[in-house]
């Protein structure tokens, strides 16, 4: 749905191959994939898995996020000594935004390919799947980011105390992004909200993304109030619906814009290397 809805609402400016019925159908099926890849072989897997989360509780307590994974990495190694109740490693806290600033950046780097060979009147169809295969993959991390139990420790039941009486059935997360979305939200419910919203090219992607993961942790307790109402149970209830719905156009107007990013700034020049 955020595939499909991120797609649907590129300007015109975007080549018309990228904005096509193709390319929505395109975008649905590549979406999920991330998921199928992983699901292959454990060793995958297990590779694969922080790719989708990054819990934020622990990020901070190695600082302000680095741009780049590896000195996301190091910085949480730095940290590990002074906080020995927490395993501070990629593989537990998560690499999310590095999934998301990688894919946009080899995105944009297939569209600076494409305007190349549109210049020249060259064959653009190998470019123009790369592209569109590129979106779809990055659609997956960008929609992980907009459901709040992607970006927390809280990931799919409540630990530690819980005064409030949280569910700890570990059904939580499936039951709100997987079984209520699919029985009780249509795409057509989306469109308006991402509509709403005027297209935009990011300043810094990077800051842009981490400042909607951090929106997204923002509303981690709200998700287990409203499920403990029933809100994400059966038909739910209306409060978990505009929850819901607003969390998927959250999703969609963010990949829009980071795709609308990476088309306007692949014509810019290539900014100069610097050294190691």
């Amino acid at each position: 749905m955020i595939n499909r809805s991120a797609v649907a609402a590129l300007p015109a400016d975007v080549p018309e191959f990228l904005r096509s019925k193709a390319a929505q159908d395109a975008m649905d099926y590549y979406g999920p994939q991330p998921d199928h890849w992983r699901s292959e072989d454990p060793g995958l897997y297990a590779t694969m898995l922080p790719e989708h989360d990054i819990d934020l509780e622990w990020a901070d307590l190695a600082g302000p996020l680095p741009r780049h994974r590896y000195d996301y990495m190091a910085a949480l190694q730095a940290a590990q000594p002074a906080h020995p109740q927490v395993k501070l490693t990629a593989q537990q806290v998560g690499l999310l935004p590095y999934s998301t600033e990688e894919h946009w950046v080899m995105l944009m780097s297939a569209m600076r390919d494409y305007r190349g060979l549109v210049a020249a009147k060259q064959d653009t169809k190998p470019v123009e799947c790369e592209i569109v295969f590129l979106a779809g993959v990055l659609g997956h991390f960008v929609a992980d980011g907009s459901q709040p139990l992607h970006v927390t420790y809280q990931y799919n039941g409540w630990t530690g105390p819980n005064p409030h009486g949280y569910a700890t059935d570990n059904h939580i997360h499936s039951r709100f992004e997987s079984d209520y979305v699919h029985d009780n939200v249509k795409l057509t419910d989306l469109a308006p909200l991402v509509e709403a919203a005027k297209p935009v090219v990011l300043k810094d992607v990077f800051e842009d993304y981490v400042k909607y993961l951090r929106h997204s942790n923002s509303l981690v307790e709200k998700v287990y109030q409203l499920d403990k109402d029933g809100a994400f149970t059966g038909s739910g209830t209306p409060a978990g619906r505009v929850f819901t719905d607003e969390r998927l156009a959250a999703g969609a107007i963010e990949l829009r814009d980071i795709i609308y990013t990476a088309w306007v700034k692949s014509g810019e020049p290539v900014p100069p290397k610097t050294a190691n």
